[in-house]
């Protein structure tokens, strides 16, 4: 008997309609500028989903000691953090008049309130319960909550390294500038990390300066401080301990 089943199609294997009707200006006409704001922002948001993702297995593989998996996920990350930066150009298309046109229909709306981003700041780890006090109650801050309480990246990190026979004791430092030293293969883990982290440190900053070029010193959306708190995110490194080690070699 014959599947009653319709073939799968590009469009509804991607669900293409309901992905193109989720895109919803709320300025009167609309302003022409304000659907590029929604697609690149739910862009953003569906790029986080992937970084989550990727992580999520990167932790499994670097807590199995398997270097390889872990490398080729990690390039990933450090990959799809540069599709972040470039984003940031399309954006930057837009003047301050032409995001003016619509900034008041943003209302209390802002990008603090990326429950994703939370999370993902969450996995890197930081442990700052201040980090979801905006976040209403529901699955989204639940997933950050849950985030804080498993092991970090960081600590998988810690973890892959203790597999491959280096323990730290007090002195982490001397232990990784020891990995750099004497174990290649783990080194290259430790490398992919700089990576995304000067990514993460790169897409703050054209974060910043986008901001900056766009209001300028105004308040920012959501009543936050705007390019004022985002600039003081800058240069604190996810990884501080493989900043700190540069100098000693």
């Amino acid at each position: 008997m014959a599947s009653t089943q319709p073939a799968v199609t590009y469009s509804s294997y991607l669900r293409v309609e309901e992905l193109l009707d989720l895109q919803k200006p709320l300025s009167i006409g609309p302003e022409h500028d304000e659907l590029l704001f929604i697609i690149i922002h739910q862009s953003y948001e569906l790029w986080f989903k992937s970084i989550l993702h990727e992580l999520e297995r990167t932790q499994r593989e670097l807590e199995a000691g398997k270097t390889h998996n872990a490398l080729a996920l990690l390039g990933r990350v450090r990959t799809i953090l540069k599709v972040l930066v470039s984003q940031v150009d399309i954006l930057e298309t837009m003047t301050p008049l032409q995001f003016n046109s619509f900034r008041d229909r943003l209302e209390a709306a802002s990008g603090f309130q990326s429950a994703q981003f939370r999370e993902l700041e969450a996995v890197f780890g930081r442990r700052d319960p201040a980090m979801v006090s905006h976040l209403p109650e529901g699955e989204s801050r639940q997933r950050v909550e849950s985030a804080m309480q498993r092991n970090s990246l960081w600590e998988s990190v810690l973890a892959y390294l203790k597999i491959r026979g280096h323990v730290g004791g007090s002195d982490i430092n001397q232990m990784l500038i020891s990995v750099y030293r004497n174990d290649a293969e783990s080194a290259s883990v430790l490398e992919k990390l700089v990576d995304i982290d000067e990514g993460l440190q790169e897409w703050r900053y054209r974060h910043v300066k986008m901001v900056e070029r766009t209001i300028g010193r105004k308040i920012g959306t959501g009543g936050s401080s705007g390019a004022q708190y985002l600039a003081s995110t800058l240069f604190n490194p996810v990884f501080p301990n493989l900043w700190e080690i540069r100098s000693k070699f």
